[in-house]
């Protein structure tokens, strides 16, 4: 990659001398220094996203910066482009944003006010959504849609999670009968859920902080959605702490400020999040510390599917 990303970087005028690699996970992010202040150049895994999709995402995200929401900006090529390829690799520019990630694994690290961060992440992700519903996606928008197939459906957008190697016998019949529950509960609601664009990722390690400012970073995984589904995401990161029930009904007042929250829909997706992440793992499953996510993301689901079958929730 490291290749890629110099014969990437004079795409847009910059020194390839002056990129340093700062991250390595879904895609290759280097910081590249050049007039304007220093941005992010995202090397995208192959096969991941399409074209369409990747012109979407930036498409999107150029709208939110310009509605005045703390997201990166988009930074078309010396060609006007905002996608440029190299080698097979799909190769974008982003401004960077001032800050530090808020946390690695849901820590909301140097945080003093913990409900105060979650009440400000919620009314961000229903402004993020007010800003959506109020723009003409162009023709030609396409991203993926985390709705009843993409989630408990025949091939689920982050995979079948029930093949996952790491569930019981046991495991596995508790997931056969919530998934047919959900997909009936999902069908019943659908017209009534809010659905629209979503970022779909907001956890500690996508939100950077600055002061008192919060801005949300890497819309990889974003698309049409159930707008609760970003409220689980969330909220999945935070189950294990003794003060969930404080930051779940923080997270829950900032965004209702702005837009209503279904709280029994937001148990359904909650569950629902952390069965994608038994799929998203299998394939992940051969690298360092594959086996223990696949086990983390066991122990996490497991006791929210049974919980929906009893009828409770987290």
């Amino acid at each position: 990659m490291t290749s890629v990303a110099h014969q990437a970087a004079p795409l847009w005028g910059l020194d390839p001398d002056a990129i340093t690699l700062v991250a390595q996970r879904e895609n290759a992010v280097w910081r590249a220094e050049g007039a304007g202040g220093p941005y992010a150049l995202r090397l995208h895994r192959p096969g991941y996203r399409t074209a369409d999709e990747l012109r979407s995402e930036l498409e999107w995200m150029a709208m939110l910066a310009e509605g005045g929401l703390s997201v990166p900006r988009p930074v078309p090529s010396l060609n006007g482009r905002l996608v440029e390829e190299v080698g097979g690799t799909a190769v974008d520019l982003l401004t960077w944003l001032p800050g530090r990630m808020v946390g690695k694994q849901g820590a909301l690290e140097g945080i003093a006010d913990r409900a105060g961060y979650m009440r400000q992440l919620g009314g961000l992700l229903a402004r993020l959504h007010d800003l959506s519903d109020g723009w003409a996606p162009p023709a030609g928008f396409t991203r993926p849609r985390w709705d009843r197939p993409g989630l408990v459906g025949d091939t689920p957008l982050w995979g079948p999670f029930w093949e996952n190697p790491d569930l019981s016998a046991t495991d596995r019949a508790a997931l056969d009968e919530a998934r047919t529950r959900a997909d009936a509960d999902l069908q019943a609601l659908d017209s009534m859920l809010d659905f629209g664009l979503i970022h779909a990722d907001a956890i500690t390690e996508n939100v950077m902080i600055d002061g008192d400012r919060l801005m949300l970073i890497d819309f990889d995984d974003g698309g049409w959605g159930y707008r609760d589904f970003d409220l689980a995401t969330v909220l999945m990161r935070q189950l294990g702490n003794p003060d969930y029930p404080a930051l779940r009904t923080a997270l829950i007042t900032g965004y209702a400020s702005r837009r209503p929250v279904d709280p029994a829909a937001l148990d359904l997706l909650l569950m629902l999040r952390a069965l994608t992440y038994l799929g998203w793992i299998i394939p992940r499953m051969g690298e360092p510390g594959g086996r223990e996510r696949s086990l983390r993301a066991v122990t996490t689901a497991m006791p929210l599917v049974h919980a929906y079958l009893r009828g409770t929730h987290a």
